[in-house]
């Protein structure tokens, strides 16, 4: 029976949100058009590079590399196995939702498990750095110096939450030492197992478009039931960039830098969007790992934990802008 009623309802959202496409054409195409805009201009050059790249390191090598050299600091901060490491950081550089496809990639080429996966997700989530600094701060905000202080604010949040979540699954450390020897042996290893440069390069190539293009798309499906419920029911203006931050991260921005509100409230609240993420990244993340064992709600628990500390250290660093 339950299983009927979801269908049902599914449907019945469905037929409502295309008869309000068909009512609010011209809105709907400005949302998609506004959808490709931000992908074509902020996402897609962004994250193309590093997930190529990204691939290629993991297929021959560098993980164990980095993760040989990192483990101690790793497994001390995070009780997690070093290899980890290789996420953190490229997270830290590309932005969300990029954590999910580098986790899983881990886990699909047998780097780290299930369990590590998911406790990995909840302190790599980071936005890019460029869209920061270069469109919330300099476009949104108009202060540039915001966009390092809300960096801050979500890089120190993601941090307590790893040490919060340290004890979710504890990674066997086999030994603490650096060893440059086992480094390169675990290299040779990986390299022996993916000699074939041209086909790995295709199905990179591949899985990276496939991977924006899923991002393009459900960026543009929020956008678009996000404009469909502001036009169709009375909200004023603040809970209408609220809920736009639900939705989708980059209209909520967008709605808050118009608010007749104080620059603090603005830098405040635009900490706890990037730090949530919106639906949108929640449903590009849940998609990424769907075919896996990695559980989903610790990460949307670590969000929530998330939106509380960013927006406590940004109203901090706020006092003394």
């Amino acid at each position: 029976m339950k299983k009927y009623l979801n269908s049902f309802l599914i449907l019945l959202i469905t037929v409502v949100l295309t008869i309000e496409v068909i009512i609010n054409s011209d809105a709907v195409i400005d949302s998609a058009r506004f959808s490709f805009t931000i992908w074509k201009d902020n996402i897609f050059p962004t994250l193309f590079p590093f997930f190529v790249a990204s691939n290629l390191l993991i297929k021959y090598g560098f993980v164990e590399l980095a993760g040989e050299f990192l483990k101690p600091l790793m497994y001390k901060l995070f009780k997690i196995n070093g290899e980890s490491s290789f996420v953190l950081i490229l997270s830290m550089l590309s932005g969300f939702p990029s954590s999910a496809k580098y986790t899983k990639e881990l886990f699909d080429n047998g780097l780290i498990n299930d369990k590590e996966a998911t406790k990995l997700l909840t302190f790599t989530h980071f936005p890019n750095p460029l869209f920061v600094i270069g469109t919330v701060s300099v476009i949104f905000l108009n202060k540039r110096i915001i966009g390092f202080f809300i960096l801050i604010s979500i890089y120190l949040s993601n941090i307590i939450i790893g040490i919060i979540f340290r004890n979710y699954h504890v990674s066997t450390c086999e030994s603490s030492k650096i060893s440059l020897k086992r480094a390169i042996n675990n290299m040779k290893a990986r390299y022996k197992k993916n000699k074939n440069f041209g086909i790995i390069l295709t199905n990179t190539l591949v899985e990276s478009i496939n991977l924006l293009l899923l991002i393009l798309g459900t960026i543009s499906l929020f956008l678009i039931i996000n404009k469909i419920l502001t036009t169709t029911f009375n909200i004023n203006d603040f809970n209408r960039a609220i809920l736009s931050g639900v939705l989708e991260m980059t209209g909520g921005l967008k709605y808050f830098s118009l608010l007749n509100i104080p620059l603090g409230i603005k830098a405040i609240f635009s900490t706890m969007i990037l730090a949530f993420g919106g639906l949108s990244v929640h449903t590009q993340v849940y998609s990424i790992i769907a075919d896996t064992k990695i559980k989903y709600i610790p990460y949307l628990c670590a969000r929530i934990i998330h939106v509380v500390l960013s927006g406590m250290f940004m109203y901090i660093f706020m006092l003394f802008i």
